[in-house]
């Protein structure tokens, strides 16, 4: 039987050696005696190999002495970085060491990706992250997915060793998660009377006329949570401000510039309607932040900032009182303001702000990380200014573009990023010098879901595109090659396929 070295993410070290590890119909999986904590990498494990066949598979600890035939899963400190991990494979037992539990289980992953007919090619595997930051994000407002979509969701990432999920919980057509002190964000902010059918750009607009909500409770916030640290991902949650608020202005009109009344947004795009930067809008964002920090352990909360139209500052006679009492030059000053002071909040929280690279403009809040989407440029800024980076630009990282020739291809924004394009992206500017380039945290694949409305078609948008931004993260560049990732992406479907992910084709 020819042997079998796929691997995605590519990995940075991989010796080939002669035989091969037989999977039998028992399974023993071997643990270090004080090593409870990695019970549960076990436990996955154990669920991982059922999948492939084996009847039973047991999970031990083991003292001192011979080895008999399993996967052992070991501690050891001399590997350096967290992440990194140690697998070799031989005919009669399988190691994964690292110096933690992150390490073993990214070498988990590698071994699900190297079984092939009930055989495991016999190799050694030395291998680490280039980027500590490895991100997908989904935007829940424009559709909602279920619990356990989003369960599945983050399945797929651990699979590809992505180590964030950014979470997109409010936006102007919705407001999806629940904050006790204020209900009507879940009984009025998470529903809009109906939503638009087609293109944006069709005209004249047309309406399914069909309500649409939804939101978590907190109690299936903790338990997606929790379920993404048993897979070594950080959530990241995102509260839209002070622009992408029609939602929020529906159930709460007072924090408005004008009487309103407002509606939860029923089309896409960016509306006038923002919120103001007055006392009590302060109060109340900071009530709903220190209930989304009970949530949410993640040193990382993500504020937006995004394209927030300045037309009710300007007409507002309390915004331009503001403006003249701070002593800022214009609306965009006041931005800065706003952002500056949530960033203040939240920095006494012990927590770090991430903004969109709007924040950049009238002044960037002291300690911010910049997530560039419109292109590079503002990334490049933030980290000659010594903030911390995300590179997310549209042009390499936005999947809700279409992928291939548009007329062949399900409904999408617009745009186009195929696989090769994706594969191409180097996160690391060449602008920038050494020293600079270490602020980059790393790359983000971003998910908009104005057109992707169930998880069918989630996975469509999202695969294979996330191998090939898994690889721009993980692999060392010198590593990667189109030609070598397009021959290991051809044996990956078939591990797609038996994990029933819809892809597209057209690679």
């Amino acid at each position: 039987m020819e042997s079998h070295y796929s691997i995605i993410p590519k990995v940075n070290y991989l010796e080939k050696k002669e035989g091969h590890f037989e999977l039998d119909k028992i399974l023993k999986i071997y643990l270090q005696p004080d090593l409870e904590e990695i019970r549960s990498i076990a436990n996955l494990t154990k669920s991982y190999f059922k999948t492939f066949g084996v009847e039973k598979v047991s999970i031990n600890v083991r003292q001192k002495g011979n080895e008999p035939k399993g996967i052992y899963l070991k501690i050891d400190p001399s590997i350096k970085d967290r992440e990194s991990y140690e697998l070799n494979i031989q005919s009669e037992k399988i190691v994964v060491r690292a110096s933690a539990p992150n390490g073993l289980f990214y070498g988990i992953q590698s071994l699900r990706q190297l079984v092939h007919n009930s055989q495991i090619s016999n190799c050694v595997i030395k291998d680490q992250p280039q980027f500590s930051y490895r991100g997908m994000h989904l935007d829940v407002s424009r559709h909602f997915f279920t619990v356990d979509e989003i369960k599945k969701y983050l399945d797929q990432l651990a699979f590809h060793k992505i180590n964030t999920f950014h979470w997109h919980l409010t936006d102007d057509q919705g407001w999806r998660i629940e904050i006790k002190q204020y209900p009507k964000l879940t009984s009025i902010a998470s529903k809009r009377k109906e939503t638009l059918v087609g293109h944006y750009s069709n005209k004249p607009q047309q309406f399914d006329g069909k309500e649409y909500g939804g939101y978590y409770t907190q109690k299936e916030i903790k338990s997606i949570v929790k379920y993404a640290k048993e897979r070594y991902i950080n959530v990241i949650p995102e509260i839209e401000m002070p622009g992408h608020a029609q939602a929020v202005l529906a159930a709460y009109p007072e924090l408005a510039c004008t009487e309103g009344p407002f509606e939860v947004a029923t089309k896409w795009g960016v509306f006038e309607e923002v919120l103001c930067p007055k006392e009590e809008t302060f109060i109340f964002l900071e009530n709903v932040l220190q209930e989304v920090f009970t949530l949410f352990p993640s040193k990382y909360v993500h504020i937006g900032g995004d394209e927030c139209p300045k037309t009710r500052w300007v007409a507002s006679e309390f915004c331009q009182d503001l403006i003249k009492k701070e002593n800022l030059k214009d609306e965009h000053e006041l931005q800065s303001y706003f952002i500056k002071r949530i960033e203040k909040f939240i920095n006494a929280k012990g927590k770090i702000m991430i903004g969109w690279d709007e924040i950049l403009e009238g002044g960037l809040a002291p300690n911010a990380t910049v997530m560039s989407w419109r292109g590079t440029k503002g990334g490049i800024e933030a980290a000659k200014q010594g903030h911390s980076v995300i590179m997310t630009p549209t042009t390499h990282c936005y999947f809700d573009y279409y992928q291939s020739n548009p007329e062949n291809e399900p409904l999408a924004i617009g745009g186009l990023t195929t696989l090769e394009k994706v594969y191409s992206f180097n996160p690391i500017p060449d602008e920038l010098t050494e020293e600079e380039s270490k602020l980059i945290l790393g790359a983000q694949g971003n998910v908009w879901t104005e057109y992707i409305s169930d998880y069918e078609k989630l996975e469509y948008m999202v695969f294979p595109r996330i191998c090939a931004l898994s690889e721009v993260v993980w692999t060392d560049p010198t590593y990667k090659n189109w030609t070598d990732f397009s021959k290991r992406l051809s044996d990956h479907f078939i591990q797609l396929d038996d994990m029933n992910i819809n892809y597209a084709k057209h690679f």
